[in-house]
């Protein structure tokens, strides 16, 4: 398994931005598909975006779409989330997921490897 280390949350002001960053251990990030997961207060863990293994292909959930942005750099072993015009639905701990797959799932139970999470907090 890969370990995962999120960081970037905070509290931001709606229509901010932030950027979340997931930093992978091991010499094998390449070979995950990588995801952002988020669980607000009362919720269930909602899929945010995933990323292929070589970035080139991108899937977002409909609530962010055209205002957050997946992307990686396999040579930092680092995924990123940027996140713009946030929302105050946007609030929410986010995590960071590595999993093995043929394809961009959006399945939390298709990703074995998850971080602790990172708190985002969007006020109106």
């Amino acid at each position: 398994q890969v370990q995962l280390v999120e960081s970037g949350g905070g509290l931001v002001q709606a229509g901010g931005s932030l950027r979340l960053s997931c930093a992978a251990s091991g010499r094998t990030f390449s070979s995950y598909v990588m995801g952002w997961f988020r669980q607000a207060p009362g919720k269930e863990r909602e899929f945010v975006a995933a990323i292929s293994r070589s970035g080139g292909n991108r899937r977002y959930s409909d609530s962010v779409k055209g205002r957050f942005t997946i992307s990686r750099d396999n040579a930092k072993n680092t995924v990123y989330l940027q996140m713009n015009n946030l929302k105050p639905e946007d609030t929410a701990v986010y995590y960071c997921a590595a999993g093995y797959s043929e394809y961009v799932t959006t399945i939390p139970q298709d990703f074995g490897s998850w971080g602790q999470g990172t708190q985002v907090t969007v006020s109106s």
